[in-house]
């Protein structure tokens, strides 16, 4: 990719709906992640193979990877939780899997109940096994720059997690503001440092918009070099484990961001506002991105 392209993950299929409280149709779920490849978009999670007893909205994550039509280029990543979870996934036909951590022992105990290396520890089977796969893997590491349970969280915990992830073979790791509570000078000052450790080419940022700084964080890391940016349309999302947290930045907010600092994204801005303002629609409230009310309101 050029210097001057910014790849977004569209997260909206499985961070975006994985909170909501009614049951989305499977056949919508579908409709949606076949709306966003349509965009231009080039990485979409679609699902994630978890426990339906933990997440029941995406228990249907085997019809859904099914159903969506699979578009040359394009990227269909799902998030597995562990081995069995692993085993689902590549049955489906996943040739790309996610799998998450924190740097914040306590998010993790809450989460998963694991502390960090135990976390850790669960899924270097499920590493090793795509590998030897050939299946892509990307590592997510939350709570970067705030816990719920333990608050801060020191910048030396995002790094050694960060680096433990590369090292056993994550191509990608996703950095996240998963309380939505950083700013520009503290988000730059953690991307710095896990980019002293890890290729700044294998960093992503995830931001959540609880204060609205999420624009003016991923702009600050956009300067440090970074070119993948996690979002959701419409702003879905939210974490089911961190009491407060507002959705994920807008993917149409931040694809508007993106062109006007002169980044290529291969995304066509209003067929994504329209996805959006769809996948509002089906939930029943209003669309959570500006530019996808002001194009509407044009």
């Amino acid at each position: 990719m050029p210097a001057d392209f910014v790849r977004i993950v569209e997260v909206a299929p499985r961070d975006g709906l994985q909170n909501e409280k009614a049951i989305v149709p499977t056949a919508a779920k579908i409709e949606l992640i076949d709306r966003l490849t349509q965009t231009g978009l080039r990485s979409i999670e679609a699902t994630s193979f978890v426990s339906p007893k933990w997440i029941p909205q995406l228990a249907d994550a085997a019809e859904v990877f099914a159903g969506i039509t699979k578009k040359p280029g394009v990227s269909y990543p799902v998030l597995v939780p562990n081995e069995q979870g692993y085993e689902r996934a590549l049955a489906a036909g996943a040739q790309e899997i996610a799998v998450f951590t924190a740097a914040s022992e306590a998010f993790n105990r809450k989460n998963i109940n694991a502390g960090i290396d135990e976390s850790i520890e669960r899924f270097k089977p499920v590493l090793r096994r795509a590998q030897h796969d050939g299946v892509k893997v990307r590592g997510y590491v939350s709570t970067v720059l705030g816990c719920p349970y333990q608050g801060h969280v020191p910048v030396a915990d995002v790094v050694h997690v960060a680096m433990r992830l590369h090292e056993l073979g994550c191509y990608e790791i996703s950095l996240g503001d998963t309380i939505g509570v950083g700013t520009p000078r503290k988000a730059r000052e953690m991307l710095r440092a896990v980019a002293g450790a890890i290729p700044i080419g294998a960093v992503a940022v995830h931001f959540h918009d609880t204060y609205g700084q999420a624009l003016a964080n991923i702009a600050a890391c956009l300067e440090e070099g970074v070119r993948v940016v996690d979002a959701a349309v419409s702003g879905t999302g939210g974490c089911p484990y961190a009491k407060g947290a507002s959705g994920n930045v807008a993917s149409e907010d931040v694809a508007y961001l993106l062109h006007g600092m002169g980044f290529d994204t291969g995304i066509d801005l209003p067929a994504l506002a329209a996805t959006g303002r769809w996948l509002a629609n089906l939930l029943g409230r209003e669309t959570g991105s500006k530019v996808a009310k002001a194009l509407a309101a044009a």
